[in-house]
């Protein structure tokens, strides 16, 4: 099965594609149904060719899956000089009327349905056999016996299916929940995931003194009870006409989640969906981060190549405990099986216990090295002759103050036996002295203890005892790393004991 994963970036394929995904899907801006996500523009086709050119055999997608509006199509029209950069294997599309319009200008490029376009069976998925398309995103709710039926009937059809990530509540993600509460449309990419806001829950005035009302229990409590109440998960939103249907309200801190569906986790159920005919498994995620896209990708990939007789389960395994470490929520298996457990609601987020803190580059060669360590000695010497340049008194009161303070004077690096030096990217505060945890596409995780590592300064050759985002620096390990390598710190403020809100 081919492993697709999301890329709402150049930075973020990059990851896809080095911590194994087959293919990557992205978005071009204002024609995708994740406009918040960066998508593609102005002269990103060179960095999107350039790593096709450094992964080779990987191949891209391009989400088309609006709908289009007649202003949409001629403003499609109107750039297709510029599409026509990005080396594209195929569009999602769930508008029929782009279809032409690609089949002409792009004939080399493979049409794929769009999720949206709800195909859960075999006559539809005839019907866009029939006009051209060569896959189908499969919509969420059909199930692996279904699936299996459309494969036996259309074989010479490609079948692709989400196998990880967040759920919409509406059915193929179908949503008129964000347009009527703010008017931007999910169809149109804009969605505002309304089911995911922090509502408030309030009593209804009427209630007060209506002893039936469904608020009636509480009416003579106060604010803080009525909180309490909120918050024990006892309240249920019911429709008057469905008493036997009803969705929990539970109030966390400072939200409530309504209508919040569970993210969809497959790890396990890989050989379910290879059996039921799948050819692409699909990762959700277009907006979510760079340590998401790698570690859920990484997962994936070790799970698919344990399946595939070419590592043991053993092998794989710390690869997949690791998702447990990227921001989620409760999972499920979705409709694969049944209904019952995917229309479940659920509340909040569980956050990643972690900080993405860096990103590990190439590893310098030695002359790059040696430069680095004699540019240190030279400073270090330029440092000590302008102490010595200064007047008695002025070289005094440094070298008085440097006594006092003597993180002010500056350690060059100096040359280790069996040491690398890495180009170093930190993306939040490191402190010397804290553990790092490394995490690459072929390593499931690495502990850097403090004394085996060191930052340096690129402009100067001097060590630093910190670093954060701005600050050009290298790293210095006795650890052999790999390009393409994230690193972690653990979250200070991260507990268990509450629902996070903030995605990694």
């Amino acid at each position: 099965m081919e492993l697709l994963s999301p890329a709402g970036n150049a930075e973020k394929l990059y990851y896809a594609y080095a911590y194994g995904a087959d293919a990557a899907y992205i978005g071009l801006k204002n024609f995708s149904l994740r406009v918040k996500a960066d998508n593609f523009y102005d002269d990103e086709y060179k960095k999107v060719c350039q790593l096709k050119n450094q992964f080779p055999g990987k191949k891209l997608f391009c989400a088309l899956n609006i709908s289009f509006h007649k202003s949409d199509i001629e403003s499609f029209k109107n750039n297709i000089e510029y599409f026509r950069q990005y080396p594209i294997d195929a569009f999602i599309v769930q508008d029929l009327g782009i279809v032409p319009i690609l089949q002409k200008e792009f004939p080399n490029a493979s049409l794929h349905l769009s999720t949206q376009a709800s195909c859960v069976n075999i006559e539809a998925a005839k019907m866009y056999r029939s006009i051209g398309f060569k896959r189908i995103v499969l919509g969420r709710e059909a199930s692996l016996s279904e699936i299996r039926q459309i494969k036996d009937a259309v074989p010479d059809i490609e079948l692709e299916a989400f196998c990880h990530g967040a759920m919409c509540i509406a059915y193929a993600g179908r949503c008129l929940m964000s347009a009527y509460l703010t008017g931007r449309s999910a169809q149109g990419g804009e969605c505002s995931h309304t089911c995911r806001w922090n509502f408030s829950v309030l009593q209804n005035a009427q209630s007060k003194n209506d002893s039936d009302g469904f608020m009636g229990d509480i009416s003579n409590e106060s604010v803080a009870n009525a909180k309490r109440i909120a918050e024990s998960g006892s309240l249920m939103l019911q429709e008057e006409k469905r008493p036997n249907e009803a969705f929990p309200i539970y109030e966390g801190e400072n939200f409530t989640a309504v209508l919040s569906s569970k993210d969809i986790n497959m790890i396990h159920n890989l050989k379910d969906m290879k059996d039921a005919g799948i050819d692409s498994l699909k990762i959700e995620g277009r907006m979510k981060s760079i340590y998401y896209v790698a570690l859920v990708t990484r997962a994936y990939r070790k799970a698919l190549d344990a399946l595939d007789g070419k590592i043991t389960n053993e092998d794989a395994l710390p690869f997949i405990k690791e998702l447990d470490n990227v921001a989620h929520r409760e999972s499920t298996t979705g409709f694969y099986y049944n209904k019952e457990d995917a229309n479940k609601t659920t509340t909040g987020a569980s956050d990643s216990p972690y900080l993405l803190a860096a990103k590990i580059g190439k590893c310098l060669n030695e002359k790059s090295e040696t430069e680095i360590f004699r540019m240190a000695e030279k400073n270090k010497a330029n440092f000590e002759q302008e102490i010595l340049a200064l007047h008695e008194k002025a070289r005094i009161a440094r070298e008085k103050d440097l006594q006092n303070h003597p993180e002010k004077i500056p350690v060059p690096i100096t040359k280790k036996e069996n040491w690398y030096m890495y180009e170093f990217s930190p993306l939040n505060k490191i402190d010397e002295g804290q553990t790092l945890e490394i995490i690459s596409p072929d390593n499931a995780l690495q502990i850097m203890e403090k004394d085996s590592w060191f930052i340096v300064d690129l402009e100067t050759g001097f060590k630093r005892n910190w670093t954060f985002v701005a600050h050009p620096s290298l790293l210095y390990t006795s650890y052999e790393l790999q390009e393409g390598a994230l690193v972690r710190i653990k979250d200070q403020n991260f507990t268990t004991e509450r629902i996070h809100q903030k995605g990694r």
